[in-house]
């Protein structure tokens, strides 16, 4: 690892006249403001399409690219789209995502590329889309019935589809792909554009330094093309319903845990293929990014069961997971693991034992850091180790100005004792305490280095619904701003990779 830092941002949240962040010129300027601020990461959450809740942790599909993030003024500017296509577009939130307004306005607009797209694509980008379909053959045919079955069964999951395609009957699947012929080839278009988009944008954040931090959750949604297609890799019943569930216990987020409904593996099954699922999932992130982190590391080491009808995670225990033999497969067949463990949460002694074991850098999480009575946590920036990343908060936590208004005078004053600040100047203490740091990587999340409250909060664990819709204005990102970071950047010798 480099001594290096970063911002926190996804790209829904990106400014733009669509109702959602995407692939577009905001975030070619979000990689300029990066480049001018001197730093050398960009990190974001997972990619996929969204499900239930519209999280990215909850996604449609572990390989797929999210087609709301496509760019529609790029799909103009190849001639799919026509001003008068965006001319009508209506006018959306400019401080949040509307998903429920969003998906139907966008999905109609990139039906329209579709159309012009069969009608009017090159003999040459057609040879480039039968390659595209070539190298991601493994995934990009289930992942596009799936999603075509899905819009057919009027967005029903897959367990309460009719019982020959529940079980995936061939000659069922064949009559339905030639039923649904042109919703698969709009799907397969909309990977394509999603790829060629974001292709562009990695090479353009290579080119002014930054390097991409990206996201997988350990665990796929239930309602996914990855457990439809690969049923026996789940702990499912003869109907596809989840028999147990992953979850974890009582924590800082959750008195009752948190319920995550997510099957489980079953892990004797993916390692008797070699864990051929999870190579193929890391090839296709770091065909994407440079770096992963990995969510919930712990449960490598052992996760939480938790029976499938459970209305809560409190009645579940912990199952030794697969451990070092996991990785070594991996590190075998890929050769290096550009992996950040997300080691946060109920940790054991078998959890820090694994990732030091496979040299991997931890988090560490300043706002988990002030408690008066424990000087000893990991969160405390004494405490910080060289290979780790640390953040003021991450996309579950507050904002940092928010957790600090929540925080009582004692613990205010224990934090302001501690770093030697003036409370009026908050978060910029928590930035400084992580770019001064001994720690290699430090991250911010963009609402704080904007110093923004609770209003502008990501996520809240256990909450379900209201979640990631958070947006910037562009001109929240000014110069004054870019040197304050590029200063402490420069002070602390952080600088891009």
């Amino acid at each position: 690892m480099t001594r290096t830092s970063g911002i926190l941002l996804h790209p829904t949240s990106l400014p733009g006249r669509y109702g959602i962040g995407d692939l577009g010129d905001p975030a070619f300027r979000f990689v300029d403001f990066l480049e001018r601020a001197g730093q050398g990461l960009w990190q974001m959450l997972p990619l996929g399409p969204t499900g239930y809740g519209d999280s990215p942790y909850q996604s449609f599909s572990a390989f797929a690219g999210n087609p709301m993030l496509i760019s529609l003024d790029r799909l103009r500017d190849e001639g799919w789209l026509t001003d008068a296509d965006l001319a009508d577009y209506p006018r959306l939130d400019a401080g949040q995502v509307d998903f429920g307004a969003v998906i139907p306005l966008k999905l109609e607009r990139l039906e329209r590329a579709f159309r012009r797209f069969q009608a009017g694509a090159s003999a040459s980008l057609r040879e480039e889309l039968a390659q595209f379909q070539a190298q991601n053959a493994d995934w990009l045919g289930d992942y596009a019935l799936f999603r075509a079955l899905k819009a057919a069964h009027d967005g029903r999951p897959w367990d309460t589809w009719d019982e020959a395609l529940v079980r995936r009957d061939p000659v069922t699947l064949a009559e339905w792909r030639s039923r649904l012929a042109k919703p698969i080839a709009l799907q397969i278009f909309m990977q394509f554009h999603f790829n060629r988009q974001w292709t562009t944008l990695r090479g353009y954040a290579h080119s002014r330094g930054v390097r991409l931090i990206g996201d997988i959750p350990i665990f796929v949604a239930h309602d996914s093309a990855d457990v439809w297609a690969h049923q026996a890799r789940f702990q499912l019943d003869s109907h596809g319903h989840c028999t147990v569930v992953a979850g974890v216990p009582p924590d800082y987020f959750s008195a009752d845990g948190q319920l995550w409904g997510n099957p489980l593996y079953r892990w004797d099954v993916l390692a008797a293929e070699g864990y051929k699922f999870w190579l193929e999932r890391i090839r296709r992130q770091l065909a994407m990014v440079d770096y992963i982190r990995l969510d919930h590391f712990r449960g490598f080491a052992a996760y939480w069961e938790v029976p499938g009808d459970a209305s809560n995670a409190r009645g579940g225990h912990w199952i030794p997971g697969p451990g070092l033999d996991f990785f070594r497969t991996l590190r075998g067949v890929l050769g290096g693991l550009p992996l950040i463990a997300e080691d946060l949460g109920d940790i054991t002694e078998d959890v820090y034992e694994l990732r030091d074991a496979l040299e991997l850098p931890g988090m560490g999480v300043l706002q988990f850091g002030f408690d008066p009575v424990d000087l000893g946590s990991p969160h405390t920036p004494h405490n910080f180790r060289k290979s780790q990343v640390v953040y003021t908060g991450t996309h579950d936590n507050d904002t940092t100005l928010g957790w600090w208004r929540q925080q009582s005078p004692e613990i205010q004053d224990h934090v302001c004792g501690y770093l030697g600040c003036d409370p009026a100047s908050m978060p910029w203490p928590l930035i400084r305490a992580a770019w001064a740091s001994v720690a290699d990587m430090a991250i911010v999340p963009l609402q704080d280095l904007l110093g923004l409250g609770s209003e502008a909060r990501l996520n809240t664990p256990g909450k379900p619904g209201g979640n990631w819709r958070w947006r910037f204005r562009q001109t929240a990102l000014d110069d004054i701003l870019a040197e304050r970071l590029q200063n402490l950047s420069r002070l602390y010798q952080r600088g891009p990779l």
